[in-house]
């Protein structure tokens, strides 16, 4: 797998023991960058077992339905550890496509990443 193309489309940092997952790319929705965003993702949960973890998508304008299903995979994964996923920075155009397919039920929303931080550290 290609370390530099993760590097390039996601920035993952740990704050207070909450991994945050900046998506640096304004469109996710090439195939080929979704399928490189989920084995990154899914090797960190199964390797660094976060319990806690923040998607922040404030720099992201546009993304492909891959996306909601990786989104429901890492929920999944993350709540048959005992974790949970929290996701911030989504504009109003997304949140609209959680609406259309009823994941605003499913996850919770953030204005911004420390907000996220902060709601998860309480748990």
């Amino acid at each position: 797998m290609n370390q530099q193309g993760d590097m390039e489309m996601l920035d993952i940092t740990t704050d207070h023991e909450v991994v945050v997952v900046l998506f640096k790319q304004p469109s996710i929705g090439g195939m080929g960058d979704v399928e490189t965003i989920a084995d990154t993702l899914r090797r960190l949960v199964l390797v660094q077992k976060p319990c806690k973890m923040v998607i922040d998508f404030s720099k992201v304008s546009f993304f492909s339905s891959q996306v909601l299903g990786l989104l429901v995979d890492l929920w999944r994964r993350l709540k048959d550890t005992g974790g949970a996923l929290r996701i911030s920075g989504i504009n109003p155009q997304l949140t609209r496509v959680f609406r259309i397919t009823h994941l605003d039920k499913l996850f919770e929303f953030y204005d911004d990443a420390p907000a996220a931080v902060a709601a998860l550290r309480a748990l």
